[in-house]
């Protein structure tokens, strides 16, 4: 009597599991037929469009002109303030590499005051400079073609600062130059590098090469500038946070 028990239990369970896997089965063949549902950003079109697609050429020129204007705006306001090189160690303006053994000896004999000073005026010197960028970066980005706004909008985050820069820094180093050299004498630079200088030893190794500071200064100038500009644009570009415009929420929204 339990054998036979055993056995119908044994059918009945069997049944139900035949049951279950051809009902499964038949769910799975439907679901192959229908598609499964799809995860976004797996498969699929792209969760958002690039930025610009869709958009006439003229609205995409407008756009950028307008990114950039408010980018170089926010850079050189960034760097003009007080310690606006100084204090932000991306674009400190160091030691020219001719003298770094030269003051490295200098705060070894308790001169690390004149050094720390020498640095601190060239960095004075930039921040007091840089507003005179502000109106050659307006000229530059209005003559800026509407093809080459495309191109620079396909770019990568920095692009068009790159393209900025390939198209102004020769000019802005001449026009910046002056102003530089002009700052440079408020601020004492070159009374206090000379007042460095006077404190090395007269001993062949120690003296240091000449420096152009002019040069010097000015280019690591116009290199911060362009790398704050830089950064303007990645904000612009990639959050919406930075888009304050209508029109750059057009553009670059995603």
């Amino acid at each position: 009597m339990k054998t036979r028990s055993h056995i119908f239990a044994a059918v009945a369970f069997f049944l139900a599991l035949s049951s279950t896997l051809l009902y499964s089965a038949d769910f799975l063949g439907d679901a192959l037929k229908k598609g499964l549902p799809q995860v976004p950003g797996v498969g699929g079109p792209p969760a958002g469009q690039a930025a610009g697609m869709g958009l006439d050429e003229s609205t995409i020129a407008s756009g950028l002109k307008e990114a950039l204007s408010i980018g170089t705006k926010n850079a050189v306001s960034s760097v003009s303030k007080l310690n606006g090189y100084f204090g932000n160690e991306a674009i400190k303006i160091l030691l020219p590499d001719k003298i770094q053994k030269a003051a490295e000896l200098l705060g070894t004999l308790g001169y690390q005051k004149q050094v720390d000073e020498f640095i601190l005026s060239m960095n004075h010197a930039a921040e007091k400079a840089a507003p005179k960028a502000a109106s050659h970066f307006g000229e530059a980005i209005k003559g800026m073609s509407v093809e080459e706004a495309r191109k620079i909008l396909s770019g990568g985050h920095t692009a068009a600062t790159e393209y900025f820069k390939s198209k102004t820094s020769a000019k802005l180093y001449d026009d910046f130059k002056p102003s530089v050299s002009e700052s440079m004498n408020q601020v004492g630079v070159t009374h206090k590098y000379n007042a460095m200088m006077d404190k090395v030893p007269a001993v062949p190794f120690a003296k240091p090469e000449s420096v152009d500071l002019n040069h010097y200064v000015t280019t690591k100038a116009l290199d911060g500038l362009f790398h704050m500009v830089g950064e303007e644009e990645q904000k612009i570009r990639t959050n919406p946070v930075a888009q304050t415009t209508d029109l750059l929420k057009k553009v670059f929204g995603k």
